[in-house]
């Protein structure tokens, strides 16, 4: 929600005091539903790592970091397991900046943007590989935060509202779908989309959430969207409010950013004809030096992964240095899993357990 200046959102700050305020009362009235209330005791830094038993979570997670390859620094995609152990580079590529990585729900293949060129030739662009970083394939150029569809054939994207590059999260312009067997590109019927960014797709296959930014009405929200339809329904109403929405795989909940220092979730009925929140709750709390980004729920619903560091630029491609992968149980308790603080931002887990690696 920063810009790329790294200034902050006036709307996420103004959010902040909000919160701050809810704090000193138990729950507030918000359109006919509840503001949530703060955690007691809640912790505003991480714990011990042996406060979780991480190696017992069977799944990994990829991210992005910048780091040197072949004595140049670029940034690249790294998996690892849960406990941080185990990293592996899977694309080492030291002219080509790979970002925002997003695992297919089948586990086999990790879709992800893409910076390449310089200056005026600079581009970002999507593509997908497979999860051992090899068969990479082009999606669209000139595009940006892509998502999966629950069956893993179709990656959503979102066209880059103009040629010039920018990290502008928000400049986007028309949401695309790319079927992978046919290599068809298709628009969304909705052609008022427009600065959208962190799209995501529910597991029944029927909504996109996203947030929106000085569009579509909206000065600053977080939207569910028809995948294949016209609605698009703003769920401030519910008290989500922030940025950057990611479904639970299995389509029961719901976690954002509230604030730049607040994490929430909540439980999401999307069996309606519209979508219905309910239930929101802070999770994770940090102290206002630092910030928190990027939550996504694990396959079995039970933790949540995220970015943690000092005040910086959260943008795909924005400088973060001293930011770390964290991961959270539903109670609130964190730990960082990584801790080189190599601007290692935007994790995502792998959907499948890990074998043998």
């Amino acid at each position: 929600m920063a810009d790329a200046s790294a200034a902050p959102d006036p709307l996420r700050r103004l959010s902040a005091l909000l919160f701050l305020s809810l704090a000193l009362i138990s729950t507030t009235a918000v359109a006919g539903h509840t503001e949530p209330a703060p955690t007691p005791g809640a912790r505003l830094q991480p714990y011990p790592t042996s406060e979780l038993d991480l190696a017992s979570i069977p799944f990994e997670i990829v991210y992005e970091t910048l780091r040197e390859t072949d004595g140049k620094g670029n940034w690249e995609l790294c998996l690892v397991r849960a406990d941080g152990s185990n990293p592996v580079n899977l694309t080492q590529t030291p002219d080509v900046d790979e970002m925002y990585p997003h695992a297919s729900p089948d586990g086999t293949k990790v879709c992800f943007v893409a910076d390449e060129g310089a200056g005026r030739d600079r581009i970002r662009s999507v593509y997908y590989m497979n999860l051992d970083g090899t068969g990479r394939v082009k999606v669209a150029e000139n595009a940006r935060q892509p998502c999966w569809s629950p069956d893993s054939q179709t990656i959503a994207y979102l066209k880059a509202e103009y040629r010039r590059y920018t990290i502008q999260d928000y400049a986007t312009r028309e949401l695309m779908y790319y079927d992978l067997a046919t290599e068809e590109h298709k628009p969304h019927p909705n052609k008022d989309l427009h600065h959208l960014y962190n799209i995501c797709w529910s597991p029944d296959s029927r909504w996109l959430t996203a947030t929106v930014h000085g569009g579509m009405g909206h000065d600053h929200a977080i939207l569910a969207l028809e995948a294949h339809g016209m609605a698009v329904y703003d769920l401030t109403k519910f008290g989500v409010t922030g940025c950057r929405p990611d479904f639970s795989p299995d389509g029961r909940k719901i976690t954002w950013g509230l604030t730049d220092w607040d994490l929430c979730i909540a439980d999401i009925d999307l069996a309606s004809a519209e979508p219905i929140v309910t239930n929101v709750q802070p999770f994770v709390k940090c102290e206002k030096e630092y910030e928190i980004y990027h939550s996504d729920l694990s396959p079995d619903g039970q933790y949540i992964a995220f970015s943690y560091g000092p005040k910086a630029n959260e943008m795909v491609g924005g400088l973060a240095p001293g930011w770390n992968i964290c991961v959270s149980d539903l109670a609130g308790t964190w730990v960082q899993i990584t801790t080189d603080g190599l601007h290692n931002k935007e994790p995502d887990w792998v959907p499948i357990p890990a074998k043998g690696r």
